[in-house]
């Protein structure tokens, strides 16, 4: 009787046991002759689960997409893609500001890389009060982190979010005898900043700048109350991104943002849309 003891997927213990140890040849740890480093390499599209830290302290659990990237000198062949993989699965902490950093950092040294680049997409949730009533639920948003961080220990970290809003045109209002055409608005925002700033403080600030911001959950008193809000609060695209840039200025944290505002046109086949760069003083 054979000795060989199968798995289920009928690949060979034994096999597998006689691989340990042996040491295989490290292809792309060959000389590489062509004198061009490589500014970013690594995984992409990494669906991991994630903890992000929020405001109040506490951790919502959601999935996201990373991109893990780290800079190649020129006479390194090849980068070691699993090590990226390993570097997310063993870090453990909730992410924030600091976490993002701290996993960037650990990345770069775990690839003894000189820079290290770290793209995170996952969707966020808040729970909402409806206007009226108080009636929960929640209202679901889309949140990214961009960070780069160099051999010196500087970073650049860059936190996006898209809000759907809500926005009526202030010129129909003007000349209709009665009504006014509304839409479902996008509003995105990323901001280059220092310190500690989180997914809800830029989600105030940007619904903020809507003519009323959207809920998951309405009865007919806050439905009533919605439309009437956004009625004597009329917004053009214009309106949206001067008014949200008016609140990022206002903020010490942030020095750098790019902000959009784009309407689903309700009565039109096209997208009205209005954008601001700026870097502040």
């Amino acid at each position: 009787m054979s000795s060989t003891t199968m798995t289920a997927d009928g690949i060979e213990k034994n096999a597998a046991s006689k691989m340990t140890g042996v040491k295989l040849h490290d292809t792309q740890a060959a000389p590489e002759k062509r004198g061009i480093a490589i500014d970013y390499v690594g995984v992409k599209n990494v669906t991991f689960p994630v903890r992000l830290k929020m405001r109040d302290g506490s951790v919502q659990h959601t999935v996201g997409k990373f991109n893990l990237y780290v800079s190649l000198p020129a006479d390194q062949r090849g980068t070691h893609m699993s090590r990226f993989v390993e570097a997310l699965q063993a870090f453990q902490k909730p992410l924030d500001h600091a976490g993002i950093l701290e996993l960037c950092e650990s990345v770069r040294s775990r690839l003894h890389a000189p820079s290290a680049r770290i793209q995170l997409e996952c969707p966020f949730f808040l729970e909402k009060s409806a206007p009226v009533t108080g009636t929960k639920g929640y209202l679901d948003y889309k949140a990214n982190y961009h960070v780069d961080l160099n051999e010196s220990g500087e970073s650049v970290s860059i936190l996006g979010v898209k809000v759907p809003a809500k926005s009526l045109c202030p010129c129909s209002k003007e000349i209709s005898d009665y009504g006014a055409h509304n839409q479902r608005s996008i509003i995105t925002t990323e901001v280059k900043y220092e310190g500690a700033l989180f997914i809800e403080d830029l989600i105030e600030v940007m619904e903020n700048s809507a003519s009323s911001p959207l809920y998951s959950l309405l009865k007919r008193p806050d439905e009533k109350y919605v439309t009437q809000a956004a009625y004597e609060n009329p917004k053009f695209v214009e309106d949206m991104v001067r008014d949200l840039a008016l609140g990022l200025d206002s903020d010490d944290r942030v020095t750098w943002y790019q902000i959009s505002a784009e309407n689903f046109e309700s009565i039109h086949n096209h997208e009205a849309y209005a954008q601001i760069e700026r870097t502040k003083a």
